[in-house]
């Protein structure tokens, strides 16, 4: 229907119709160019879907005029509105306004009120400040009262005897010492004064505290008891709190150890008696006094008693003053720098050393009492074994003592002293034995057996030498150590003996200084220490069985009649003048030979029991069956000499008359001194015809 009127329009009008319809396509053409995507005509397609409009010519007419009037009458609320919010922002100034001119009265009232109360403010700013610099000083003098000044409470814990010794005293005591250390820091500060008044107020609490401390043990070291294992522990704290003040520290000590001198004094007296000054004492054994009569056993008690005293004394001290570690010597090096004065030594404090010195002060009596005692005992012996067995008991003892008491002890210089005394003692009883023993060894036994002096001595040394071996003596000095015994003991006997033995005759002299040797080898050969007396035993037994081999050799060479025969033969050589000489010698003469070889033929089968006959009165029959077997060797030697030469000399004669058969059928028959020559070696005897006797059959016989 449009098309159909715009045709007709354009038909009557002509040229405008074609120019509206270019004009309407054009828009057309630019609304469908759009893209639906477009915001604005997506919200103009939006605004008419929300009017619900009908496409109807009427609409399409009116529709730029309704839409004109809807932003007509929107624009006209706008206004509407805006003339509100102007009208309310004309109330809202005048509001303003009257606000303003209210502050502005208020700052005036304020700036009038300021300048009033401005110096109350400053006041009161200033008193503010002031109680916070007071509350800081209150919380600082606080702080300074609970730790640099003691309540009366505390004074009277650590100064009132009549308060105890515990923890709580303690505590006191070592806050007052933190306050003493303090104070150096004050002193440090401008104002001095304080530092040094607090100082001397804490020096005198702590000389108080020191002095009930001191006070309170001497007390308890009078009723205390060390055999009691299970000691206050108060009482080790005590000494070890009070070893920072080393003069009070040693004046402790020093009375201690009075106490226990007398005491320990006292329950030695009463050890050996059976009753005590002490009315606590209570002693169930027998007094050592009983066995008085014994005097090892009366000695060993009293050193027994001694060396468990010290030791149980050592104990309970290291228990009292050392259990704790180097606490006591912690104590000791700071009260050297608070007392340089004091007169502890001024190198570092060694607990054992000092701990060793005390026990040997409280021993000091009991060594004294020992030492009465012993050299009394002593000095009342003659028998020279027992006095040695006391010696070295005692040593003994001194070695065991040594390691709980040191070597400078009043102890350890008592049982030295007494062990010099049993040896003197010893060496005087001895010297008198051994002069009797010389006055008495005259004369040898008529057998040559040992003289029964040599027994006694020698049943005296192995009592000796059984003592010495139960003794501590080092292993490597033993046998230094026990040398002075052998030469007051058995050297003078031995020499007595050498001495009788130069006026016998051979053999009886070696065989009676074998028997001594031998007697005492077999004495002195079970112990190890008497390697070098055994040596000398050994060099003087070889030289005498030497000396006998010798007597033996020469028995068989006499009286088997091969002595004249070696005697020949052994100035002679071996070249062939001499061996032709040896049947000119007078020995080996026919009659002479035939009588050596007789000679030796009787001594053969007797000739053992011959030889040992002469060593009858040896003891050793083993050593008298040695050298007799050496000798009868020897002897087979020289016979096998002898024998060589006999056959060499045989030999040269059957040579010679072998050249002289040989010369007679080339020399002329006629000849009259080769015929005698010749008749000479017919008659020749060869001298092992003679002496027909072997070196093997002599061995066999002689075996």
């Amino acid at each position: 229907m449009s098309q159909d009127f715009s045709e007709k329009y354009d038909d009557r009008s002509g040229g405008p119709a074609s120019q509206r319809s270019n004009a309407l396509s054009n828009k057309l053409t630019g609304v469908l160019s759009i893209s639906y995507t477009d915001s604005e005509i997506r919200d103009a397609l939006h605004l008419l879907d929300l009017k619900k409009v009908q496409n109807t010519p009427n609409l399409r007419r009116r529709l730029r005029l309704d839409l004109q009037k809807e932003v007509i009458d929107c624009n006209g609320s706008i206004v509407q509105d805006f003339g509100q919010v102007a009208e309310q922002l004309r109330r809202i100034g005048s509001t303003i306004s009257s606000l303003n001119t209210c502050c502005e009265d208020m700052r005036r009232q304020l700036a009038a009120a300021r300048r009033e109360n401005g110096p109350v403010l400053d006041e009161a700013s200033q008193l503010l400040a002031q109680r916070q610099d007071l509350e800081k000083k209150k919380q600082l003098l606080d702080a300074f009262n609970k730790h640099f000044v003691l309540s009366d409470e505390e004074l009277r814990v650590l100064t009132a005897a009549a308060e105890p010794i515990d923890e709580h005293f303690f505590a006191i005591l070592a806050k007052v010492k933190q306050i003493h250390s303090d104070c150096r820091v004050l002193l440090g500060s401008e104002n001095q004064r304080l530092g040094l008044e607090l100082m001397d107020q804490c020096s005198g609490h702590l000389n108080n505290g020191y002095q009930k401390l001191y006070r309170w043990i001497q007390k308890e070291f009078k009723t205390l008891d060390l055999e009691n294992p299970q000691i206050n522990a108060f009482i080790r704290r005590s000494l070890r709190t009070l070893a920072e003040r080393p003069a009070l520290f040693e004046n402790c000590l020093d009375n201690f150890a009075d106490a226990r001198e007398h005491l320990l004094t006292d329950s030695f007296y009463a050890a050996l008696t059976g009753s005590s000054t002490n009315q606590n004492n209570d002693f169930m054994m027998k007094p050592i006094e009983v066995h008085a009569h014994d005097a090892l056993r009366y000695i060993g008690d009293m050193l027994a008693w001694t060396h468990s005293t010290t030791v149980s004394e050592r104990e309970a001290l290291e228990s009292l003053f050392i259990a704790e570690g180097d606490e006591m010597a912690k104590g000791i090096q700071a009260g050297r720098h608070s007392e340089p004065w004091s007169s502890l030594d001024s190198e570092s404090f060694d607990g054992r050393k000092a701990l060793s010195n005390l026990v040997n002060r409280n021993m000091a009596g009991v060594a004294r009492a020992l030492r009465q005692r012993v050299e009394q005992t002593i000095q009342g012996q003659n028998d020279p074994v027992l006095v040695y067995r006391i010696a070295n008991l005692i040593n003994f003892y001194r070695v065991t003592l040594t390691k709980l008491v040191g070597v400078e002890s009043s102890v350890m210089e008592t049982l030295a002293h007494l062990a010099e005394s049993a040896m003197r003692q010893f060496r005087v009883l001895q010297s008198d034995n051994i002069a009797n023993v010389q006055a008495e060894l005259t004369q040898t036994p008529s057998d040559l057996s040992v003289p029964e002096v040599l027994e006694e001595t020698l049943t005296q040394l192995r009592a000796l030498m059984r003592s010495f071996e139960s003794s501590l003596a080092p292993i490597e000095s033993r046998e230094e150590e026990f040398l002075p015994v052998l030469s007051q003991t058995l050297k003078p006997v031995l020499d007595a003996c050498e001495n009788l033995s130069k006026n016998l005759e051979m053999p009886a002299s070696h065989i009676f200084l074998l028997n001594c040797h031998t007697a005492t080898k077999k004495t002195s050969q079970p112990f190890d220490f008497l390697y070098s007396l055994i040596e000398q035993i050994d060099t003087s037994t070889e030289s005498s069985a030497t000396k006998l081999v010798d007597y033996q050799h020469a028995f068989f060479l006499h009286v088997s009649g091969l002595h004249p025969l070696l005697t020949a033969l052994i100035p002679l050589s071996d070249s062939a003048e001499d061996v032709v000489k040896i049947s000119t010698l007078p020995p080996f003469q026919p009659p002479a030979l035939k009588e050596a070889s007789q000679t030796l033929d009787d001594f053969l089968p007797s000739a053992m029991m011959d030889a040992l006959e002469n060593l009858k009165r040896l003891k050793d029959i083993k050593l008298a069956g040695d050298i007799t077997s050496e000798a009868a060797d020897r002897f087979c030697e020289d016979f096998e000499f002898v024998e060589g030469r006999l056959a060499a000399a045989d030999a040269m004669v059957g040579k010679n008359g072998e050249n002289g058969d040989r010369s007679d059928e080339v020399e002329d028959e006629g000849s009259q001194e080769k015929s005698e020559a010749r008749q000479r070696k017919e008659d020749a005897v060869l001298l092992r015809e003679l002496y027909p006797r072997t070196s093997g059959e002599i061995r066999v016989l002689l075996s």
